[in-house]
């Protein structure tokens, strides 16, 4: 009996050391797979500080490009309204009797259709995210957007640029005609002193321009134009980069 007893402690005794060691090896891989999680959340969080560093250099250098883009827009408009305005001035004169002095039509002419209408926008660090795919590191899915359609917006842009400037040389053309003197606006702007150019002797009018049918409707679909280039894309795009100045701006950390 006594035997019996016996054989029942040690095999107790076994058991006790087999669950013994297997909680042991169970606490073991518990803490092991602990260790691997904290050090996966220690690398994931690193990894989205780095992340979130890296988008504040990039908020930060798309609101450098955007504000001066802004400030080009700004001037751009300033001389495309400078421009349609003399040319509506010339326009006043043809439908009147009263005749402008060759001085004053010079200087219309020069600041009508002397100046390129054309937006270039900074867009150097936007179009390497573009390029790199570095777009995506922006969270805000809105800002994405935003970015995405500036550029589409641009395209547009260029390509009313370009209607324009074929309405603005179809005006340039006509004075490069034998009734007609680019070198007397030249004279009476002061563009000839400036490019270093001898003044003529002799003055050739180009007054005779305001009774030419063919110039009135060349002016007429420049005007168009150009007023149309500033309603329906300056003054949209403006808007635009106040609302991705804003929302870059929401999204740097101070």
């Amino acid at each position: 009996m006594l035997k019996f007893f016996r054989n029942i402690r040690k095999k107790m005794l076994a058991e006790k050391k087999v669950s013994n060691y297997l909680l042991y090896a169970i606490g073991e891989i518990v803490l092991v797979v602990i260790g691997i999680l904290i050090a996966l959340a220690i690398n994931n969080a690193n990894e989205n500080s780095v992340k979130r560093e890296k988008e504040q250099i990039y908020l930060l250098g798309l609101q450098d490009e955007f504000q001066t883009s802004k400030l080009k827009l700004e001037e751009l408009i300033k001389v495309n309204k400078q421009s349609y305005g003399d040319a509506k001035k010339i326009l006043e004169f043809m439908e009147t009797d009263s005749l402008p002095t060759e001085s004053t039509l010079s200087n219309l002419f020069l600041n009508a259709f002397a100046f390129d209408i054309s937006f270039n926008p900074n867009n150097s660090l936007l179009n390497e995210m573009i390029n790199s795919g570095s777009l995506k590191d922006v969270r805000n899915p809105r800002l994405r957007l935003l970015l995405t359609n500036w550029v589409s917006n641009i395209d547009d842009i260029t390509k009313q640029e370009v209607m324009l400037d074929v309405e603005r040389t179809k005006i340039i053309d006509m004075f490069r005609r034998e009734e007609q003197s680019i070198k007397t606006i030249f004279n009476l702007t002061g563009v000839s002193g400036d490019l270093g150019l001898p003044n003529a002797s002799e003055t050739q009018s180009n007054l005779s321009i305001l009774s030419s049918t063919e110039f009135e409707n060349n002016l007429l679909i420049f005007i168009l134009t150009s007023m149309s280039t500033e309603t329906t894309h300056y003054t949209p795009l403006m808007q635009s980069m106040d609302v991705i100045l804003e929302t870059i701006v929401g999204e740097i950390k101070e």
